[in-house]
């Protein structure tokens, strides 16, 4: 894919209306910094209409003269859109269900009328000398042929680009790429995804929406919004470079603590599995699965970890093996003795199975030394200490003899 994709985040608007959260002023100026920083394009801002409070944030925000798009939510109302130019941005989102049932169900309205509004609304927002999207709220159970029509009458009318909303998250990326395909084939201005996760799809919808002809996506950090969210920035990004080879301009490396700064504003703990940013996910148990990565790091990789700012990590647990725990011991200053191995196996397998946890490199090491002094102690005459030259019982005593090559690296052992 050669040409360019456009990410546009909402996390400050869309992402706001997940349950419980609330930015304050503050955390809305350095997110969208942090946004600006990471090289996202446009930031959807805030919804003017909410009142007197979010029109001074949003014009904190303006005032920063960030090197972004800032755009307003409205809807397609007079009194929304006198909002939002009171609120010093340069760009709206009108929106307007798309769909038979919520232009029933909320506005009262038929195709026709919706097409009148769209009309007026748009001529009124292009005329005041604004960059006018339309939204097409839940696109994706529109009747075809309406939506063909909203887009022809918002391009006539001076919009300059269409949002196709899947509002309640039904779509699956077969369904996406048709409809996607379908309109882009005949529209006169660019297209826009914006995928709710409800069934788990929003990012794989989005890809497909991008693919069938969608120039631009509407995202959020780690998916926030509402119900089950929206498609991630970081996941739809990362996946764009790494799947498709696009030119998002999205600095790929600030994503992890562009994620973490807005857990925090959001308290939103992320989960470790969590694509792209999650602590686990590069991330290394698997006896089989380690073997493989310290040989090749493709075997069992992906993701480059460092594409995205992370490490890779190898820890210990119940499914480790030798060549774990030894790759682990090597980083800590111990060699594990070929003799020991299938014991130090067993013992930190058990140890992460009875803590229902991974076994951290202190307690490994500490596992490997007792099992040294217990050696020790044994008088094993087979085995001689990595750290020592030998370690042999004395027949009167029963306890080590004083025959290590310092003694004070033998007391340590027995520490």
């Amino acid at each position: 894919m050669n040409r360019r994709v456009f990410l546009n985040d909402t996390t400050l608007r869309d992402g706001e209306q997940a349950p419980g959260v609330a930015f304050t002023t503050a955390e809305k100026l350095e997110l969208a910094e942090s946004l600006a920083a990471a090289g996202v394009p446009e930031i959807e801002i805030g919804t003017p209409a909410m009142g007197g409070d979010e029109i001074e944030t949003i014009r904190a925000v303006v005032a920063r003269r960030l090197p972004v798009r800032l755009t307003a939510w409205c809807r397609m109302r007079s009194q929304d859109l006198e909002a939002a130019i009171e609120s010093g941005v340069t760009a709206v989102n009108l929106s307007l269900p798309a769909s038979d049932i919520q232009l029933a169900a909320k506005l009262g309205l038929d195709q026709t009328a919706a097409l009148q509004i769209i009309e007026h609304m748009v001529g009124c927002a292009a005329a005041r000398g604004l960059f006018v999207a339309v939204g097409c709220e839940d696109a994706s159970r529109a009747d075809r042929d309406h939506l063909a029509r909203v887009i022809e009458t918002a391009a006539r009318a001076g919009a300059s680009r269409v949002r196709l909303a899947d509002t309640v998250g039904v779509l699956d990326p077969f369904s996406t790429f048709e409809i996607v395909a379908r309109v882009a084939a005949q529209s006169p201005i660019d297209l826009e995804f914006h995928g709710h996760n409800d069934l788990g799809l929003a990012t794989a919808n989005t890809l497909a929406a991008i693919r069938a002809g969608a120039r631009h996506a509407s995202v959020t950090v780690l998916g926030l919004g509402e119900r089950a969210g929206n498609a991630a920035l970081e996941e739809v990004a990362t996946a764009m470079t790494v799947l498709d080879g696009a030119d998002t301009g999205i600095d790929l490396s600030a994503l992890p603590d562009l994620a973490a700064h807005v857990a925090r504003a959001a308290r939103r703990p992320t989960a470790a599995i969590k694509p792209v940013v999650g602590a686990d996910v590069f991330t290394h148990e698997s006896g089989i699965h380690v073997a493989g990565l310290l040989k090749d790091s493709r075997s069992y990789q992906g993701l480059d970890p460092a594409l995205v700012g992370r490490c890779r990590r190898i820890v210990i647990g119940k499914h480790s093996g030798a060549t774990a725990i030894a790759h682990v011991l090597s980083e800590n200053g111990r060699d594990l003795d070929p003799d020991l191995a299938a014991a130090m196996v067993a013992r930190a397998r058990r140890k992460a199975a009875e803590t229902k946890s991974t076994v951290t490199a202190s307690q490994l090491a500490e596992l490997y030394d007792k099992m040294i002094s217990e050696a020790c102690l044994a008088g094993s005459a087979h085995f001689i200490p990595p750290t020592a030259d030998c370690a042999q019982v004395s027949p009167a005593t029963n306890a080590p003899t004083a025959q290590f090559s310092d003694q004070g690296e033998c007391n340590e052992l027995f520490r």
